[in-house]
């Protein structure tokens, strides 16, 4: 079996992860600090070299101001478009 962080749908929750950081007007930095890690943690998370578990997202989601719920809504939306570009 393929680690997670190597299927297809990672990639999906990543580009999310990211575009609802840059939605929200953060930096890396920024979002950093909000999440009490280094810069490092963030960078390393967006290009997919750190694994997050679902207490990471939770409290990602709560830095972006947007519920683990719509976020998991939306990754689910994102994986079932047509034609999407992973």
């Amino acid at each position: 079996m393929v680690s997670s962080i190597h299927r297809d749908e990672y990639v999906v929750l990543l580009r999310l992860l990211r575009q609802y950081r840059v939605e929200s007007g953060l930096t890396q930095g920024q979002f950093a600090q909000a999440l009490e890690r280094p810069q490092s943690f963030v960078s390393d998370m967006e290009r997919g070299f750190r694994r997050i578990d679902l207490i990471q997202l939770r409290d990602i989601c709560e830095v972006l101001n947007i519920s683990l719920l719509d976020f998991v809504s939306r990754f689910e939306a994102e994986l079932s478009a047509p034609n999407q570009s992973r």
